[in-house]
């Protein structure tokens, strides 16, 4: 059933004139993931010819109904072999690689990279400056200029195991009061504009001044400012060329996508609060029946006592709120779920509908906008069609896509977006993939809340696992406005959250093989930890479920090992002309600057591999493939 109809319920509750409400069946129903057949749990086939990989017979238990020994290889890489990691790289490449990550650790050229930048262009020119930056920094990160330059890496990449998520990343290059000021203009109705107090908004969705540029504070994620409807459009197109240089260059490849750059962003803040909201009234409402301590997923609220919570905050009368709760499944369980109330909101027909929230004050709905301009209805339906619209490009060219996390304040809205475009597209097979940025408390939650939906309604879930981009800039943003910090307290809680999150997802592809996950991570003990996983759970690679995914340029001793061990691996793969990536290329400098920093692993392989060829006598290595 739909929000819209919902709300419109609730207004004729006070005129008596309420009709029945039934919750769609397949909403209602409480699943658990069902055990995968004999058939689907194929033993890993031993890998051969390959120097990192062990294989050591182990016995796992198979527990079906008559419970037999099954034989698997227990898969071991050796990420120390630097000839198997380096093998697709000649000696310049490995200098080169070398000589970027020791100047990233200078902290002088890191902070006065731009200004750097600038002098470099005026002592050189275009053309010699940019010679230089294709031999050290975009050589290293960027993978060329166009669909078309870019394809011998690709190709070379999979020719030893490794494939690629493009990323168009090209950035606008603003100042700080250019970037400011686009987005108060575009995060603040023109309702808010003429009566900026009224309404009941939470300050964390409301747009501030102090963070309106959102590259503060972040070092590895792209950032998009609204600046009309046109030039959504030209970023739409500008993901539909990525999503068919993908499908042209391999046949298993992913493109990657931010919904702030295909509309306007007030939407998403909009949608976000509500969302946010309507998850606390049930957490209310919850609380009141003693399970505040539940986790998300295992919050049921009994039917009875929610009829008498709603009756007492005088939302309807008795007899209409039993007439809105009737529904087969759910009168027949007594209960709902967090799942059976986010099912209310899910009709997109009319946007300025969705903008209710209750208060809990007073037990009525109220608006969030006072009215929508036509235009302002427009531009958000405008924003869904570009997102259904890449969908489907990326489902006719066999490519998957990659919905990227933002902030919080954003994310609510993009993840239920993405949501619905998994139940809509991941019907066959996993095309569309979220993000979860396991720096967020509420990771877990929204992991297995997510996977229950899919269990629930038969697609395929689809899950990039990340740590997150935003850190410095949500704690700022929250301690300064004054809400709760949504990030884990410190680095070890959000290893155990990643770990945590990870290991439900794995469990429910051991029972259900319709749900993947790409494990996109630098941190090799997070890599080890899923290979150890996998042996247990006899998780083949061949069945690519799980993937692995790092950046061009960084962590290779992880990437090529997996690759061509037979496990699905992915580079994160950006290009665009030089001029137009500068941005990208700073911050890959500030990131490489606290990794290279914190650990010297990377350039002693580096090292190591080197010294192992010259004194092999491979001075003109060159990769064979």
């Amino acid at each position: 059933m739909s929000y819209t109809k919902f709300v419109a319920s609730l207004a004729r509750a006070k005129s008596g004139n309420i009709n029945k409400i039934r919750i769609s069946p397949s909403r209602c129903r409480s699943t658990v993931a069902s055990p995968k057949s004999q058939e689907e749990k194929e033993p890993q086939r031993q890998l051969e010819g390959c120097a990192v990989v062990d294989a050591a017979p182990i016995e796992l238990i198979n527990q079906t109904k008559n419970a037999k020994d099954v034989r698997l290889n227990r898969i071991h890489i050796d990420f120390d072999n630097t000839e198997e990691a380096y093998k697709s790289k000649n000696n310049i490449e490995l200098l080169r690689s070398l000589l970027v990550f020791n100047l990233c650790r200078i902290d002088i050229l890191v902070e006065k990279n731009k200004e750097l930048v600038e002098l470099s262009k005026k002592l050189l020119g275009q053309r010699l400056f940019e010679k230089l930056m294709k031999m050290t920094f975009y050589g290293q990160f960027v993978a060329g200029e166009d669909h078309n330059a870019i394809k011998p890496l690709i190709h070379k990449n999979q020719a030893f195991g490794v494939g690629a998520v493009l990323d168009y990343s090209v950035e606008e290059d603003l100042t700080q009061e250019e970037a400011e000021k686009k987005e108060m203009d575009s995060c603040v109705s023109e309702a808010e504009k003429e009566s900026p107090g009224a309404g009941h908004r939470e300050k964390k969705y409301k747009a501030h001044r102090q963070f309106g540029d959102r590259r503060g504070g972040v070092i590895s994620a792209r950032t998009y400012f609204y600046a009309d409807e046109a030039k959504c459009d030209n970023q739409m197109e500008t993901f539909i060329n990525c999503i068919k240089a993908s499908g042209g260059a391999s046949n298993d490849g992913f493109s990657a996508i931010k919904m702030t750059a295909l509309g306007r962003p007030q939407f998403l803040l909009q949608f976000s609060e509500v969302l946010v909201k309507w998850r606390k009234f049930f957490n209310f409402l919850a609380a009141q029946q003693g399970k505040s301590d539940m986790t998300a997923l295992e919050k049921r609220l009994e039917l009875e006592q929610l009829k008498e919570s709603l009756t007492q905050m005088g939302v309807a009368a008795r007899d209409d709120i039993e007439n809105w709760f009737t529904g087969e499944k759910l009168g027949l369980s007594g209960t709902i779920d967090l799942l059976d109330w986010n099912s209310l909101i899910n009709d997109t027909t009319k946007m300025s509908n969705l903008l209710m929230v209750p208060n809990l004050e007073t037990g009525q709905l109220e608006s969030l906008s006072n009215k929508f301009t036509a235009e302002e209805e427009s531009q958000m339906k405008r924003m869904l069609q570009r997102v259904d619209i890449l969908a489907k490009h990326a489902l006719e060219n066999g490519v998957r896509l990659m919905v990227d996390a933002e902030q919080t304040y954003f994310q609510p809205a993009i993840s239920r977006l993405t949501l619905e475009m998994q139940r809509k597209f991941n019907r066959e097979k996993p095309v569309i993939f979220n993000t979860y940025q396991c720096y967020l408390k509420e990771a877990y939650d929204n992991v297995t809340l997510d996977v229950e939906l899919s269990r629930r309604e038969g697609w395929y879930f689809g899950a990039k696992l990340v740590r997150g981009a935003y850190m410095y800039q949500e704690r700022a943003r929250a301690q300064e406005i004054g809400y709760e910090d949504p990030i884990n307290p410190d680095y070890e809680a959000t290893n155990r959250m990643y770990h945590k999150c990870l290991e439900y997802v794995l469990e429910e592809i051991e029972h259900n093989r319709k749900a993947n996950v790409m494990v996109a991570t630098h941190n090799e003990d997070t890599v080890k930890f899923t290979l150890e996983k996998m042996n247990e759970m006899g998780l083949s690679p061949t069945e690519n479920k799980v993937y692995f995914g790092q950046l061009l340029g960084m962590c290779d001793q992880i990437s090529f090992p997996l690759g061509q061990a037979g496990f699905p691996v992915y580079k994160y793969v950006p290009y665009g002309p030089v001029n137009e990536v500068i941005p990208y290329l700073s911050r890959r400098a500030q990131e490489n600057r606290g990794f290279m920093k914190g650990s010297q692993r990377e350039r002693s392989l580096l090292w190591n591999e080197l010294t192992r060829r010259f004194l092999g006598g491979q001075i003109f290595y060159k990769p064979a493939y």
